[in-house]
């Protein structure tokens, strides 16, 4: 099998989850390509997070197919958790464990042993900016030195998507620029769904914006189509406060 048809990454047709009588997602149908980085929008309880449970193979759908890089989450969810890097809101780590220790554990979960573990773990540390940090606990790390860990831990096995959810929470200023970077740089050879609730967020780092609300899909477009001569978040509160 193929791993990918025209390109795309991730491809949802008809998707809907319900919980008893409430549809978390409401029969959405997208398309996101390869090297896209597209910003997941929407307001508390939208589905963002329930959509990107289902792509990761965390929970089933109701109804509806995903295929990611043409593999049906239904039937091959062991292939498309090697190929789908996931950082969540709350973010996994080991505050004990030293920094390249907790990425060499991480490196194991993914079978990667030996001299290749060291040269993945060493290559992963300079990639997203952690040598000067290797040294310290996870625990006495800065927020935005332990958001660049757990980045690490989602690209430990070399994905071919990233799905980060509130990526750049808590950040100061200056660690948002090189957060920011950092994904733009990622999305130069991977598919990345940043998955945030910060407007200049998305309009820095994004190509594409998804807007979902009550449960269905209400806006895809690139960000400059989107927001037509106004802000991001402006369009956004016309797009989400009309529905």
């Amino acid at each position: 099998m193929t791993e990918s048809i025209n390109n795309i990454s991730i491809d949802i047709k008809g998707l809907t989850k319900q919980y008893g009588e409430q549809k978390a997602l409401d029969n959405v149908t997208l398309s996101i390509h390869e090297r896209e980085i597209v910003g997941l929008l929407g307001p508390n309880g939208a589905g963002k997070s329930t959509m990107m449970k289902i792509i990761t193979c965390f929970i089933p759908a109701t109804k509806g197919e995903v295929r990611v890089c043409n593999y049906d989450v239904n039937e091959e969810s062991r292939k498309i958790r090697s190929l789908i890097g996931y950082l969540p809101e709350q973010n996994p780590l080991y505050n004990e464990l030293y920094v390249r220790e907790n990425l060499e554990f991480i490196a194991g979960i993914h079978g990667i042993k030996g001299k290749e573990r060291k040269n993945v773990v060493e290559e992963i540390i300079e990639k997203v900016g952690l040598t000067k940090e290797v040294r310290k606990k996870i625990g006495a790390l800065s927020k935005g030195y332990k958001q660049r860990v757990g980045i690490a831990q989602a690209l430990i096995h070399n994905p071919k998507i990233l799905i980060l959810d509130e990526p750049t929470t808590g950040l100061d200023p200056n660690q948002l620029v090189e957060i920011r970077s950092l994904i733009k740089g990622l999305g130069k050879d991977k598919t990345v769904i940043l998955s945030t609730h910060i407007m200049q967020e998305v309009e820095a780092v994004c190509s594409r914006a998804v807007i979902i609300n009550n449960g269905k899909l209400v806006a895809d477009d690139s960000v400059r189509a989107l927001a037509q001569g106004e802000t991001l978040e402006q369009k956004f509160r016309e797009i989400t406060s009309s529905i």
